[in-house]
């Protein structure tokens, strides 16, 4: 079914239709009038948002739509390929800033790709390069995170006894969970990850969804999917995404059956394309 154009621009009020926290709520992130541009070409329009610490936030929509080039804004890694404009604000500091250290920025702003991308090391070693990078040499501090970090990423069972081996013998679900352990070593507040699922058979898939329930209870996660199944399944609130636009924000089990705009209707029953 072809999209009318009269309908996305009849229904793209998004002031209306997106949802707004009350007073109480803990915001670990917000982005004000973000705008990315790839050349002259606007990939992201309108893209304001919030985000409720200690939840998921699942971004869908179609491929092309934004998402993707929105999250990976989050973090800066868009800054090499894309102009960033507007605002994203961190604890009182606008992280799209000029003036921000990226590098450290990221140790609070952790970021999973969609392939796991171990690095050509061990188990170890994946969790320990980037510490020890930074200067920690505490051998028993260094095993303790290595320990605390697979158990976050619910991996240590499987991996306790050879944490000397190669990671890239790891399978696939495993390696990506010891890319979610490797971000969370560095202690981020805010987990960024863009469908770490993809590319996973559906027992690797639900053992991620399992971990990311787990880990929301220390860590604010933002997950890009296209699944919406898993959206609807591990989430607390979705951005529907479209033509470069934040069309539609809400509670998940809202927008997943009251969606406030048809063109969110039409993505989430699949009469979209």
């Amino acid at each position: 079914m072809m999209m009318d154009e009269n309908k996305v621009l009849n229904t793209t009020a998004p002031l209306r239709n997106i949802y707004r926290f009350d007073e109480d709520a803990e915001i670990a992130l917000e982005t004000k009038d973000l705008k990315v541009f790839y050349g002259n070409n606007e990939a992201l329009s309108e893209g304001d948002l919030q985000f409720e610490r200690y939840k998921i936030t699942s971004l869908i929509g179609a491929s092309g739509s934004g998402k993707s080039t929105f999250l990976r804004s989050l973090n800066r890694m868009n800054d090499t390929v894309a102009t960033v404009k507007g605002n994203i604000m961190y604890r009182g500091i606008d992280i799209n800033s000029k003036e921000v250290d990226v590098y450290e920025m990221r140790r609070h702003v952790g970021m999973v790709f969609q392939r796991p991308n171990p690095f050509a090391k061990s188990i170890r070693d994946n969790i320990t390069f980037a510490l020890k990078q930074r200067g920690m040499k505490d051998k028993a501090q260094l095993e303790e995170i290595v320990e605390t970090s697979l158990k976050q990423a619910a991996l240590w069972d499987q991996v306790k006894d050879d944490l000397g081996k190669s990671a890239l013998a790891l399978s696939g679900g495993q390696q990506q969970r010891l890319v979610i352990a490797r971000a969370i070593a560095m202690k981020p507040d805010i987990l960024l990850l863009d469908e770490p699922a993809s590319a996973l058979d559906p027992i690797s898939t639900s053992q991620i969804e399992d971990t990311l329930l787990e880990l929301k209870e220390k860590y604010t996660i933002v997950i890009v999917t296209h699944n919406m199944q898993q959206a609807a399944r591990i989430s607390d609130y979705t951005a529907f995404f479209h033509m470069g636009k934040v069309l539609e924000y809400d509670e998940t089990r809202k927008i997943f059956t009251r969606p406030k705009v048809e063109i969110t209707n039409d993505y989430i029953s699949g009469n979209f394309g």
